[in-house]
């Protein structure tokens, strides 16, 4: 772990002492399957499009071992995110594997590379463990949802929701927070659609702020340990992702352990190659999308 600047990892701009998470175990286990995307979305947290490969494709070798040293931490749960994870040649395989050892969950747009190895993807059904998909669908409002995504993808992946709950997999969706929303106005509009495709009403609703690209520099307060302590209960403390879950990220041909499914954009998160190495590392508070999980409770995990 290499920290680019020593004296901002640990203080605020204005020398407070940054506030952190110490984990404490290991019960999710996030794999970064890479940025590749048949879409290009413009509010990508990923950055994510065509041919991208600023997180390369896992293989299955990168996976195993990581896999197995999570088995032996106590992990819970194996989840999947990209770019578009069924772009990955491998993502059966590791699927498949996995499956014999823990439920997985994996994120996906449900547009074609899901459509076109959903064959592959349905004999997972059987395996010993659940497999469950969450399908992003930004807004209730079809217009809206093509504007970033491209005309057709809300029907495309509505209509691959539909299907991957009559055979018998766990679906969720994602969505954007709107500001200003009415959110029971929202959910209500997204009960409409779920009707149309045989979906009910109580699939988990998933809603994210805006995480702005990678490389983003918001402009948001900075979390000092005396916000940890004063704002937050050690409940809430204790749910921040970084301090029960971590992400494994291919880059420059070399899989490392990151603090959480949000900060792959800043080395200094990179905390090391083996996932002992990393549940040891003290997480401080300093990405800008730290503050999603302070002042919104964020979380890409649906433990």
């Amino acid at each position: 772990m290499l920290h680019l600047d020593k004296e901002s990892w640990v203080q605020t701009a204005d020398g407070q002492p940054r506030g952190y998470i110490q984990p404490q175990a290991l019960t999710e286990l996030w794999f970064h399957t890479g940025t590749n995307c048949n879409l290009q979305c413009p509010f990508c947290l990923e950055g994510s499009k065509p041919g991208d490969n600023r997180i390369s494709f896992l293989t299955f070798d990168d996976v195993q071992p990581l896999m197995d040293e999570a088995l032996a931490l106590g992990v819970e749960k194996y989840s999947f995110t990209g770019g578009e994870p069924f772009l990955n040649p491998d993502m059966v395989r590791i699927l498949d594997y996995a499956l014999d050892r823990r439920p997985c969950l994996v994120l996906s747009n449900a547009t074609e590379p899901l459509m076109n190895r959903l064959h592959e993807v349905v004999p997972l059904l059987q395996k010993s463990n659940p497999l469950n998909f969450r399908v992003s669908l930004d807004h209730p409002d079809e217009t809206k949802h093509d504007a970033g995504r491209g005309r057709g993808n809300f029907r495309k992946s509505l209509k691959t929701l539909g299907r991957l709950h009559k055979i018998g997999f766990g679906v969720s969706i994602a969505r954007l927070i709107q500001e200003g929303e009415d959110t029971p106005a929202v959910t209500a509009a997204y009960h409409v659609h779920f009707r149309s495709v045989g979906l009910p009403d109580n699939i988990r609703i998933v809603a994210f702020p805006d995480f702005f690209p990678p490389g983003s520099v918001a402009d948001v307060p900075q979390i000092t340990e005396h916000c940890m302590k004063t704002y937050l209960g050690e409940a809430q403390r204790n749910a921040f992702m970084c301090n029960y879950s971590k992400m494994v990220v291919k880059k420059n041909g070399k899989p490392g352990v990151y603090a959480c499914t949000l900060v792959d954009d800043d080395a200094d998160y990179d905390l090391g190659a083996t996932l002992k190495e990393s549940m040891a590392a003290r997480v401080m508070l300093g990405h800008h999308r730290c503050y999603s999980c302070f002042a919104y409770g964020a979380s890409c995990s649906e433990r």
